[in-house]
């Protein structure tokens, strides 16, 4: 059987406090399943986006430069995208190949088949989930896509990995939701039980 493999437009080395907890790689990861409005990284989606395909060991070849800094800092890799669950069963088998001193971190809308959640909580350390909009008309007006299996997949995780493990970023969108709507998503995590909550403002194209 052939090995998993993860399609990246993008590795990006040596970040700090942007995707999770110390010196972290951002790896990429080509397609998703929504379309927003105001996506911060269409070439994600995009026909022609210039993408490489990894393998874990060939993945893992590329970070261990890094090795020293993650375990130094308690850092690792972060998958992002693009939606990286697309590639749910690439991260057990990377999680094999580099051991357990890496964090593996995965910021996904969860708007993915159930499969995929359950392969990753397997590996993931942590998950940063964007949950977009609590209001169904908002999500569906804002991403195309309904809002149900997103919202049935986080609570599918939370019964799953915990709270400690996952933090739901709330988007301020402009023109499609404000203060009060972020307030009530915020409410709706928390009654759902998730404590690590993340408020911030999508910049639009153009804004400075």
């Amino acid at each position: 059987m052939s090995a998993p493999i993860f399609r990246a437009f993008g590795v990006s080395r040596l970040r700090m406090a942007s995707d999770g907890e110390g010196v972290t790689t951002l790896v990429c990861g080509y397609g998703c399943p929504l379309r927003c409005r105001y996506c911060l990284n269409p070439q994600s989606w995009r026909q022609g986006t210039a993408t490489r395909d990894y393998t874990p060991e060939e993945l893992w070849r590329v970070l261990k430069r890094d090795d020293l800094y993650f375990r130094a800092t308690g850092g690792g890799v972060t998958f992002g995208g693009g939606e990286p669950l697309l590639y749910a069963d690439f991260f057990p088998a990377f999680r094999a190949v580099c051991g357990h001193e890496w964090k593996i971190n995965v910021e996904t809308c969860l708007s993915v088949p159930r499969r995929a959640v359950e392969l990753a909580v397997q590996a993931a350390d942590c998950f940063y989930v964007d949950v977009k909009e609590g209001d169904p008309a908002r999500y569906v007006a804002y991403t195309g896509r309904d809002a149900d299996l997103a919202w049935d997949n986080l609570a599918w995780l939370l019964s799953q990995a915990g709270e400690d493990r996952i933090v739901a970023r709330v988007p301020l969108i402009p023109g499609y939701n404000g203060e009060s709507d972020t307030d009530a998503t915020a409410e709706r995590l928390r009654k759902m039980g998730i404590t690590r909550i993340d408020h911030f403002t999508y910049r639009l194209p153009g804004d400075k």
